[in-house]
């Protein structure tokens, strides 16, 4: 196996191109990627990335990839993938051939229905210069709106008010973070924000979304109009599997991948936020996750199964988001739970252990300020992969140790 490319230059395809030499792979690796920079990580664009400054925060500087032997291209598209001549071509004419084939094509932000642009003022968040373009309009006294009451909103909206500016949220469900986060942890982060001055509305169904040249507009189907200098649109992402799909790989909810990452084609891999996959911890469910720890995880993994290890994923789910001072996290996944238990860690610290039928504990979801809960759902994380059931009046009790219920 001489060349091994990988299209998609962001956090998971660079982890990948370094597992690969880590693993003594010393064949050729070419890492693809549209945007012009270096790949670079995306959670700080809706947080410090906004407040400190708007350098890319790289996962690798060009020294390193150059010592690796890992040839970037950056400012390439792929147009299409030919798994029968086993070739890539990019939007500049050139044809790469490869040996093995990885995608980690990410996803893009869902676009705002009917809406089209090119519009200046109605923006989504994805890419470094989308942080720009919204950096530029969040200043002092400003008003933004924000459509989705999701981490990326949310995140954004408590560095919008710690920039200054006035934020009206509009969410169309009867509450924020809908997806994977339980009600009570949701009421206490918008609580939060309503503390901070962030208007908060729920349950509003919009109708239309215009801009003019000095203000962009929110009309909602109750006839409420909502003027901003600047609207967000943040309704959840949409996995970009056009090269796979055209190139006749199997799609469901992204690419889909077997237990090894691997496609429909044996030589053809994905992995990070493109991919759907089988999770063991859940009964083969599967899943497609848009998580940063699932992007490393999984193009470590890919990596090794491109050479040939044929390990399975295992890593359980694990996501983050930081708000003002406060920290949430979420270990696995609480669908299918019949049995929430609450932990009082502290005053503002809470942990809500979720088992299911069985009394296996399947999910943790906590909240406090800085790394408050960061202990407590690392071991979480570790009973989940362990499959432990463990006794629900200790898992209540602030005094049980956690580290004592995964031993037993």
């Amino acid at each position: 196996m001489s060349h091994i490319v990988i299209i998609g230059a962001g956090e998971c395809g660079a982890r990948a191109a370094f597992a690969l030499r880590e693993r003594n792979f010393d064949g050729q690796i070419t890492l693809v990627g549209a945007e012009e920079h270096l790949p670079y990580e995306r959670p700080p664009l809706s947080k410090e990335a906004l407040l400190n400054g708007l350098e890319p925060k790289l996962v690798s500087d060009a020294a390193r990839y150059a010592d690796a032997g890992i040839e970037v291209l950056t400012g390439h598209s792929v147009e299409g993938i030919d798994p029968a001549g086993k070739t890539a071509r990019l939007s500049d004419g050139q044809i790469l051939a490869y040996d093995r084939l990885l995608l980690t094509t990410g996803a893009r932000p869902r676009p705002f229905p009917g809406l089209s642009g090119p519009n200046h003022r109605i923006r989504t968040l994805r890419t470094h210069s989308d942080a720009v373009a919204i950096r530029a309009g969040l200043q002092p006294g400003a008003h933004l709106a924000i459509i989705g009451g999701g981490f990326i909103g949310l995140e954004l909206a408590a560095t919008a008010r710690k920039l200054g500016a006035k934020v009206t949220l509009v969410e169309g469900l009867p509450r924020i973070l809908s997806r994977g986060v339980p009600a009570e942890l949701s009421a206490v982060i918008a609580a939060r924000h309503k503390a901070e001055g962030v208007e908060i509305l729920c349950g509003v169904t919009i109708q239309e979304l215009s801009e003019g040249p000095d203000h962009a507009r929110i009309l909602t189907e109750d006839g409420r109009t909502i003027a901003a200098d600047m609207i967000v649109v943040g309704i959840g992402a949409v996995p970009n599997v056009e090269l796979a799909r055209d190139a006749g790989l199997v799609i469901d909810n992204g690419i889909a991948v077997d237990a090894h990452l691997r496609t429909s084609d044996p030589d053809i891999f994905a992995a990070g936020d493109c991919c759907s996959f089988p999770l063991p911890h859940y009964g083969g469910r599967r899943v497609r996750l848009e998580a940063w720890r699932n992007a490393q995880d999984q193009g470590t993994l890919a990596a090794a199964n491109l050479l040939g290890a044929e390990e399975t994923v295992s890593a359980v789910p694990w996501f983050w988001s930081d708000q003002y001072d406060l920290t949430l996290q979420i270990a696995g996944i609480a669908d299918g739970a019949t049995q929430a238990v609450w932990r009082h860690v502290a005053e503002g610290t809470f942990i809500l252990f979720h088992l299911d039928i069985d009394g296996r504990l399947i999910a943790a979801s906590g909240i406090g300020p800085g790394n408050a809960v960061a202990r407590d759902i690392r071991l979480a994380e570790m009973m989940i992969a362990a499959r432990v059931r463990p006794d629900p009046v200790a898992l209540a009790a602030p005094g049980t140790k956690l580290k004592t219920l995964l031993a037993a």
